[in-house]
């Protein structure tokens, strides 16, 4: 799973060969959940500070995540993405 980001033991990736909607994979030990680009609807489950700090980096980021996406749906590389700080 391509690593984008990572900051305060989140891991934030992106497979390819995805399925829409635009999402990314957020990861925190055993919990992992799906987040939904420009809804911010997720799948799974992460703790909830957690999930706030994920969210709060998504709207930070969402253009370039977008710009992952498209590059993930060409399989071309991922570029990393700036940690939460």
């Amino acid at each position: 799973m391509p690593e984008l980001s990572r900051f305060l033991g989140i891991v934030i990736a992106m497979y390819y060969r995805e399925h829409g909607p635009p999402h990314f994979h957020a990861v925190y030990g055993e919990y992992e959940a799906t987040v939904n680009i420009t809804t911010g609807a997720t799948t799974g489950v992460l703790p909830g500070r957690v999930l706030k700090l994920v969210q709060e980096w998504r709207q930070l980021h969402w253009r370039e995540l977008l710009e992952a996406w498209a590059l993930a749906e060409a399989q071309c590389p991922l570029p990393n993405i700036a940690p939460l700080e």
